[in-house]
């Protein structure tokens, strides 16, 4: 059983031993603990547990199998609509309708988020994040009938393992701190923080089937495009307008 953080992965086939009620409302219970902008806590969670529903949500994440096949499906949510409906009721004028008030709900939605992955797998559970939720927001806004000022962030598929898969790589330290100030990284930085992933034997792999001369171009030709994030980035704000995160003045 994974129990620390320095041993975690991300599992993708789960067992067919459902997450018992109990455990998993133990476990965002305990989560509710991490900080939160105001103490507002400025999130939902959507739980999806119901065969057809998953299948509904599945497309959203581009039918990746453990969408369909994991016991639970989480969607966490920016929400400043329970929020606005708060002040509203007690005489209060909330002004959250912006882009900055997104922000903090998205901030506080992911590290709630990140508090519940944590304790789910210190709990013996296995996870994996799911990156496509803001590919599609719009379906899924729909599928879950998310109203105004509330805007979906993040998704995890969550059940019991059913492997135990090796680890993925990760850059050294020496890549990501920057001490009193950011110090850009000169070429002799990137092939020292970059070659251990560079020279894997999966990722050598990629570059023969994929006829690429550097990793990079894995990155920037297939899997993230130009092309594809500036079509997404359209989407997303396109998205934040129609939940009402930004106003008729906000920039395109």
């Amino acid at each position: 059983m994974m129990n620390t953080l320095k041993d975690r992965r991300s599992i993708r086939r789960y067992t067919d031993r459902p997450v018992e009620h109990e455990l998993l409302t133990r476990l965002l219970t305990e989560a509710e603990r991490t900080q939160t902008m105001g103490n507002l806590q400025l999130y939902s969670v959507v739980l999806t547990t119901d065969a057809a529903e998953k299948a509904q949500l599945a497309p959203c994440h581009f039918n990746q199998p453990m969408v369909t096949q994991a016991p639970a499906v989480l969607t966490f949510c920016a929400d400043f609509h329970r929020v606005t409906r708060w002040c509203r009721e007690r005489q209060a004028d909330p002004g959250y309708d912006n882009f900055l008030s997104f922000l903090n709900a998205a901030t506080d939605a992911l590290l709630y988020c990140q508090t519940f992955c944590t304790l789910a797998e210190e709990a013996g559970l296995g996870l994996c994040y799911l990156g496509t939720t803001l590919y599609t927001p719009l379906e899924i806004i729909r599928i879950l009938q998310l109203p105004k000022l509330v805007m979906p962030v993040a998704t995890i598929t969550l059940g019991w393992p059913a492997e135990n898969p090796p680890q993925t790589d990760r850059l050294p330290l020496t890549a990501i701190l920057h001490e009193g100030t950011y110090h850009s990284p000169s070429a002799a930085d990137i092939d020292r923080d970059y070659a251990a992933k560079e020279a894997l034997p999966e990722n050598q792999e990629f570059l023969r089937i994929n006829q690429k001369a550097t990793l990079a171009q894995i990155f920037t030709d297939l899997r993230y495009t130009r092309r594809d994030n500036e079509a997404m980035s359209a989407g997303l704000l396109h998205a934040l307008r129609e939940q009402g995160f930004l106003d008729a003045t906000a920039g395109a």
